[in-house]
């Protein structure tokens, strides 16, 4: 059997064997049958790689079965399906961690900031997410919907006072806990990915060292940087 197809079923092999562990290592089940249900169970990595993982498969099949002799196979995998099955294996074990990918300095407000702070900071650097803190606790996250729905509601009020409006008033107008969540340093892409899919309100992730909400922010992820 040539180095290739060696590499090929190697590789082939780790990653059957974690995908029936992610199902418990049930017995008497396929490959092929085990990638169509963790694709079912959105099984993000799987299931964008389903129909690659499918076709391989076919390749490891015809590399075992037909094998002519020890030191020849009718179907040696080529150059791209060795790769190929290399990056998969790399994202299924070794999937990619949210930092230091995403990591960037973030900076938190205190409540009692007046909201013109809030205002200039949009026009100055463009920001769009605003961590709001009470002497480091944190309260929630203001970003450009939530400024935008606040500022309908002062026109339907026909009341402008906004400059002497605190971030805080933001927060108790539009909720605290339906646009962010927190993960911690090492939560995987894949996880944020499908976070974002299952939460429709969601506007961004903080990333803090262990999860804590109340932690030092070491990021933050936008469903555009995800789609990036």
């Amino acid at each position: 059997m040539g180095e290739r197809a060696d590499d090929f079923l190697t590789t082939f092999n780790r990653i059957e064997k974690e995908i029936k562990s992610l199902l418990g290592n049930p017995v008497n089940l396929g490959f092929s049958e085990a990638v169509r249900r963790l694709a079912k169970k959105q099984h993000d990595l799987i299931g964008k790689n389903e129909n690659d993982l499918l076709q391989l498969a076919q390749l490891r099949n015809a590399i075992v079965h037909d094998q002519i002799a020890d030191d020849f196979v009718i179907a040696e995998p080529n150059e791209w399906a060795v790769q190929r099955i290399k990056e998969i294996e790399k994202g299924l074990l070794s999937p990619e961690k949210v930092l230091p990918r995403f990591a960037k300095k973030v900076t938190g407000f205190e409540q009692t900031v007046p909201m013109r702070e809030i205002l200039e900071t949009v026009k100055e650097k463009r920001y769009s997410q605003f961590p709001v803190y009470d002497h480091g606790k944190f309260l929630g996250l203001i970003t450009l919907r939530t400024i935008g729905l606040y500022l309908s509601e002062l026109v339907l009020q026909r009341s402008f006072d906004i400059f002497n409006k605190k971030v805080g008033d933001f927060l108790i107008q539009n909720g605290k806990n339906t646009n962010f969540e927190f993960v911690s340093a090492d939560t995987n892409i894949a996880e944020v990915e499908e976070k974002f899919q299952q939460i429709a309100t969601l506007e961004a992730i903080l990333i803090t060292k262990d999860g804590n909400r109340d932690g030092n922010l070491l990021g933050i992820i936008r469903p555009r940087d995800i789609l990036n």
